[in-house]
Parts: structure tokens; C-alpha cells; sequence
């Protein structure tokens, strides 16, 4: 069973070209290092990036000028490996600069690989457009896409060209979809997400050897996926549909269906962009922890792109037979002092090598497959924010209280809950997560994170003028006379 995947594009170009901020504004993050020395960005970096409704995956790599030694060379072969790795590639070049001979290096290198790639001059502010463009014409990459990464200019038009060369997947998780205002007192429209009978798309995901292929045969009960006792041997993902107790799973793997003969050395050791693309196609994650290394940086960089994408959640910490109650005990309080930010989560202690406890993961994957497309109506949803505001008022801003009004469904997977108010601009983010673990209490929410957003309450009155007929003019003249006569009365009596 396959599935139209995120797009992957990758950032290539000189050292200084703008990369780094032109990935920083895609994904709306400071991720990349950004600054004016070449160089700066040594490894990959990888980010979720949304417009208008399409979600894409951006690689931000270091410069290429065809010269490099030592840590240099290092960052070209990252760059290479990102072209590779991508659907299309944005070659940025600097119009400031002109054409270089490490651009024409890396245009005949694009060339030759055969890859959908945009010729992108950046840093055109200030400068002549049709004149930048026409200078970087003849590298033969198609008509050059102009911008100013800095400030913004041309992005839209350079998204239009990029994402217009894939198809949208119409099975592509949502966020919601468009959303439509909901006035108090009424019921918000249903809003479309996966079903139950289109089956729980699962994704396998963790490091590099803590098991993931192991747990992906047990899981399915045959030898699916080849298993080899070395980080790397995973490479591709692949869908695999299959039933337990009735129920239909897609399972997204990252780990490549191949015969053992056909395994060579130089296999990548951990492929981001497959994992990230998994995370964006599922519907829940099985996150795979190797419980005899503990939790790890790279186990909580992942988390958090798990936790951006708003997918639906459920942990395992694998390998978890053989290690004694003191080295148990420890996870156990390394997992509370680490991963207090996924503790929705539900946690299973496994051995998918020998089966332990992996049963148990199937009902946490449909409880939290549950909460994640569950729907609730205003009326319901507007009774647990006002019961909320009573136990725990928001605080005062400026002398004036923040009103909470009303809240409405506004997405599934994960749940988007709109509310509706005065001064909301004001909420403290210690208010919101209050907010969100009533909701999340009340709803007897597990395993999917949940968002709140606001919006600012207009008066429907505003603008309309209240005219006055003859008859009421004259009468609010007399009770204006009236009570100018009786404040001279009590101010006379003073003196």
C-alpha cells in the first residue's frame, strides 16, 4: 500500500548564499545558524515547513565550493547526500556576488544527477531583477526563480513553482482543513480526518539499532523485515497493511525490504528525511527507545518533531529483559525527569525480541488513535472552558480581566480547540497549559497532543449607529436638564 509522501527539498549553494535564512523563514524557526561567515552550518538540518495547507520537509545543508578539505569536505559530502536525498532541490546563488565557478560546478552537478531543481537568485533587493536573473540564465536549470530571502520577497512566487511539480495527496493528514468561523450558541461543522474504517496508519520510528525492524516482525508475526545487528541497515520506508483482532493497520516502516545478499556497507546509518516522512504520513507513532542506553539527546530531538507534527503518540523502551531492578528504577526516573513534555504518552516497557509486553502497545496505538480524531461539540466544549475559568480565573491585564467566551472544535489529529475572547493577545502560555490539561482531563484525552488557539472577540454592534427620532431628542434634553439643575441644587447647598 503506498502513499503520496511529503515533498523533501533540499537548500544547496555556495557557503553565504542565504541558505540558512531561507530555511529559518520556510519553517518559521531559528534552527539554522544564520550570519554574514561562511561555514556556519556544518551538518544537515532538517524542518517542517507548512503553506497554504502543504506540508513539505526542508534540508538546510552546508556551502559547496568545490575546494574543501578537512571539515569543508565534510560539509559538501552533506550537501551531496541532501540532493540525493530530496525531491527537488533549491539552488540558491548570490546576485550581489554574479556567477561564480563553484556555482557552474554545482549547476553541472544538478545537471548530471537528473533532480527536479529551482535556480533560486537570492539577496535581489536593491538591485536591477531582469538584469540578475538574465546572468544566471545560461546555467541551463530552467528560468531563475528571483527573491530576498531576508525580507521575504519572491517567496510566494518561488513556493507557487516548487510544490505546483507535486501532486497533493488527497490521503494526507490534516490539521482541520478550513476552517469556519463558529459563532456562540452554535454547533461547529463536522470536521473531516481519517476513519476508523480506513484503518490506524502506524509508524515505526527511533535511532538506529534499538530495535525498530525487530518489533516490526513481531508486530506482523513474520520475518518481513531483514534484521541485521548493525545501525544503518535501514534505508527506505515501505507500507505494509496488515490486521490484528479486526482491526486494519498500515504499517509505515523505515527500514527497507531487501534481500540479504543485496545489503552493502555503505549504507546511510540514519535516514532523516524517511523518518520525518513517516512521522507526516501517520496517524500514530510508535517511538522506540533502547532501554539499556537510556533516554538520549537524539531520542528527544526526534520526540520534538514527533510532538511539531501533532501526531498521536505512543512510546516503547525496548530491550527492556535482562536489566536488573536498579538499572530499571533508574530509566524509570530518567524517562519522568526527561520526557516530562511527551506525558500524555502512554510508556511500555518491551522485548520485541522476544515478544514481552507488545501486545499491550496495540490498545494505547487505538486509544490515542481515538483522541486524536474524536470530536466534541461547542456546547460541550464551551462548558469545560467556563467551568475552567471558575475553579482558575486568567489573570488581570492592565486592571481589566481576560474574558473567555466560548471554544469550538476547530481540527482533528491532532484536536485544535478555538476559543473565543477579549484582551486573549494577553494569555499567559502557564494559562494555556492549564487549558490544556482540563481538556485533556475532562476529555479523558491519552496519547495525542492538543492545541488551543484564540481569536479576539468583535463587537457586532460596532459601527452600527443608534439614530434617534424627534421625541427621543427632546427627552434626553430634558432629563440632560434636569440633571444639570439638580447637580447645581446639591453643590448650592454645599456652599
Amino acid at each position: 500500500m503506498e502513499s503520496l509522501m511529503v515533498p523533501v527539498i533540499a537548500l544547496v549553494g555556495r557557503p553565504n548564499v542565504g541558505k540558512s535564512t531561507l530555511f529559518n523563514r520556510l519553517t518559521r524557526s531559528r534552527d539554522a545558524i544564520v550570519g554574514d561567515l561562511s561555514g556556519l552550518t556544518r551538518d544537515r538540518q532538517y524542518g517542517e515547513a507548512k503553506w497554504q495547507g502543504r506540508t513539505y520537509i526542508v534540508i538546510d545543508t552546508g556551502g559547496i565550493s568545490g575546494d574543501e578539505e578537512g571539515i569543508d569536505a565534510k560539509m559538501a559530502e552533506q550537501s551531496l547526500q541532501a540532493i540525493e536525498e530530496a525531491d527537488a532541490v533549491l539552488f540558491l546563488v548570490d546576485a550581489r556576488a554574479g556567477m561564480t565557478a563553484s556555482d557552474q560546478m554545482i549547476g553541472e552537478h544538478l545537471r548530471r544527477r537528473n533532480k527536479q531543481s529551482f535556480l533560486v537568485v537570492n539577496k535581489v533587493d536593491n538591485l536591477d531583477v531582469d538584469l540578475a536573473r538574465a546572468e544566471f540564465s545560461p546555467m541551463g536549470l530552467g528560468e531563475p526563480l528571483a527573491i530576498a530571502s531576508a525580507h521575504g520577497r519572491g517567496i510566494t512566487q518561488m513556493l507557487e513553482a516548487v510544490l505546483g511539480a507535486f501532486p497533493k495527496d488527497a490521503g494526507e493528514p490534516e490539521e482541520g482543513g478550513e476552517e469556519e468561523e463558529v459563532q456562540q450558541g452554535q454547533e461547529a461543522k463536522r470536521i473531516p480526518g481519517p476513519s476508523e474504517k480506513d484503518g490506524i496508519k502506524l509508524a515505526i520510528i527511533g535511532r538506529p539499532n534499538v530495535g525498530k525492524s525487530t518489533l516490526v516482525n513481531r508486530m506482523l508475526g513474520e520475518e518481513r523485515v531483514i534484521v541485521y545487528d548493525q545501525a544503518g541497515t535501514t534505508r527506505d520506508s515501505i507500507y505494509i497493511p496488515f490486521e490484528r483482532d479486526d482491526e486494519k493497520y498500515t504499517l509505515i516502516d523505515t527500514a527497507g525490504v531487501r534481500r540479504r545478499g543485496k545489503i552493502f556497507e555503505a549504507v546511510e546509518k540514519f535516514s532523516v528525511v524517511k523518518t520525518l516522512q513517516a512521522i507526516q504520513d501517520s496517524n500514530v507513532v510508535v517511538f522506540v527507545m533502547d532501554a539499556r542506553e537510556g533516554v538520549v539527546d537524539h531520542d528527544l530531538n526526534l520526540l520534538g518533531f514527533v510532538l511539531e507534527s501533532g501526531r498521536a503518540l505512543v512510546i516503547a523502551l525496548n530491550k527492556w529483559d535482562g536489566m536488573d531492578q536498579g538499572q530499571k528504577d533508574y530509566v524509570k526516573t530518567e524517562l519522568e525527569r526527561r520526557l516530562f513534555f511527551v506525558d500524555f504518552a502512554d510508556i511500555h516497557f518491551i522485548s520485541a525480541l522476544h515478544g514481552t509486553g507488545v501486545g499491550h502497545l496495540y490498545k494505547s496505538v487505538q486509544a490515542s488513535f481515538q483522541s486524536a480524531i474524536a470530536r466534541w461539540p461547542t456546547s460541550r466544549l464551551t462548558q469545560i472552558l467556563e467551568d475552567a475559568v471558575s475553579d482558575h480565573a486568567p489573570p488581570l491585564v492592565n486592571g481589566r480581566r481576560i474574558k473567555l467566551r466560548y471554544a469550538h472544535l476547530g481540527g482533528a489529529n491532532p484536536p485544535l480547540i478555538v476559543i473565543h475572547g477579549n484582551q486573549v493577545d494577553a494569555v499567559p502560555r502557564a494559562y494555556t497549559r492549564y487549558l490544556e490539561n482540563t481538556y485533556r482531563r475532562v476529555l479523558k484525552l491519552v496519547g495525542t497532543p492538543i492545541r488551543i488557539e484564540y481569536k479576539g472577540g468583535e463587537n457586532p454592534y460596532e459601527g452600527n449607529k443608534n439614530t434617534l427620532t424627534d421625541r427621543q431628542v427632546n427627552k434626553k434634553r430634558r432629563l440632560m436638564s434636569h440633571h444639570k439643575k439638580a447637580e447645581k441644587k446639591r453643590k448650592d447647598k454645599r456652599k
